[in-house]
């Protein structure tokens, strides 16, 4: 289908609306930097930020008193965890510089480009539940996300009072791949509350964030970590036994003992199409012992003779869940680029 044509009146419209936008974007910082030199602001300190609200965000002080900033220009694109210098003013502060980041969590847009979504995380927390059903696929494009900018994923089944005869099975032999694999797994229920303090001791003293389908129990979990600061949480469909979204941002929590959670908004589909061939192979943490050991250089790991890990996988060092995992994202990659 051909692209519809534009009048010209039409886009002399869209001209100028897009010229009064830059004009007032210019306006803005034209303020910001007339603040910054004027001494209207007062002096520059370190803070973290809370959360992101388009031009501005929430920063914690060292005070831990959180103040609304505006963004000076030119400092590209901040998001919740990030460490900045800000100098406080009426009615809002400004951001005028970042600090090193030591991670960065992002994921692609359905448009295919990369949207950060969190800083200085130490652990991606992976979040099943009985219901809706885990999918291997689902978990394995998390750890792939995870490995590919080094952050260490952990396995959390939550609603573990949701664990019948039924589903049981399933679900250890699900898990316990992972755990074969080297992963940490861990369990826990906020209806009873089992494992909740082996979950915050894990995570004392660390940034983590929560990722899963809408639907687990993110949020709920963050409420029972963290009494008091009472998310939002959605039912599931009826319909379809999906969950609903309720985070629209990220937002940082702290723990009282310390260490901190980034709750995100809900992620049915993590899509990795950002990603190479190459990246894919190291995201699988059990075949890098046998990358680079293939006969041929151009190996695709399919039915070369010489294949190191297709040799890994007939030896049993490979499980065939993860190889098939690992075609099916493959050949998604090959789709989106194609």
């Amino acid at each position: 289908m051909s692209k519809r044509k534009l009048t010209r009146r039409q886009s002399w419209r869209i001209q100028k609306v897009q010229e009064e936008r830059a004009e007032r974007a210019q306006r803005k910082a034209q303020k910001i930097e007339v603040e910054l030199t004027s001494g209207e602001l007062g002096p520059e300190q370190e803070g973290l930020i809370i959360s992101h609200f388009g031009a501005q965000v929430d920063v914690e002080g060292s005070d831990r008193i959180i103040r609304r900033c505006h963004l000076r220009a030119n400092l590209g694109s901040l998001v919740t965890g990030d460490r900045v210098v800000w100098r406080d003013g009426e009615p809002n502060g400004v951001i005028v510089a970042t600090l090193p980041r030591r991670s960065l969590l992002s994921r692609p847009n359905m448009h295919g480009d990369l949207r950060p979504v969190a800083a200085n995380i130490d652990y991606i927390v992976i979040t099943v539940a009985p219901e809706p059903t885990p999918y291997a696929n689902l978990i394995d494009r998390y750890l792939v996300a995870a490995e590919s900018v080094d952050i260490e994923p952990v396995i959390l089944l939550n609603k573990s009072d949701l664990i019948t005869d039924t589903n049981r099975p399933q679900l250890d032999q699900l898990l316990g791949l992972y755990q074969r694999i080297g992963y940490k797994v861990l369990t826990a229920s906020t209806h009873s509350s089992d494992g909740l303090t082996q979950l915050k001791q894990e995570l004392n003293h660390r940034i983590s964030v929560f990722v899963g389908q809408s639907g687990v129990g993110k949020s709920s979990l963050i409420n029972a970590l963290m009494p008091g600061v009472d998310i939002k949480v959605g039912a599931l469909s009826e319909a379809s036994a999906k969950g609903t979204h309720t985070t629209t941002t990220a937002r940082l929590y702290h723990f009282a003992d310390g260490g901190d959670l980034i709750d995100s908004p809900g992620i049915r589909e993590f899509g990795l199409w950002h990603i190479g061939r190459e990246t894919l192979l190291e995201g699988f943490r059990e075949f890098r012992p046998h990358l680079g050991y293939c006969r041929f250089r151009d190996c695709r790991h399919e039915q070369e003779p010489g294949c190191a890990l297709m040799a890994a996988l007939e030896n049993g060092e490979i499980e065939p869940r993860r190889m098939e995992s690992y075609r099916s994202i493959l050949s998604s990659l090959d789709e989106a680029n194609f």
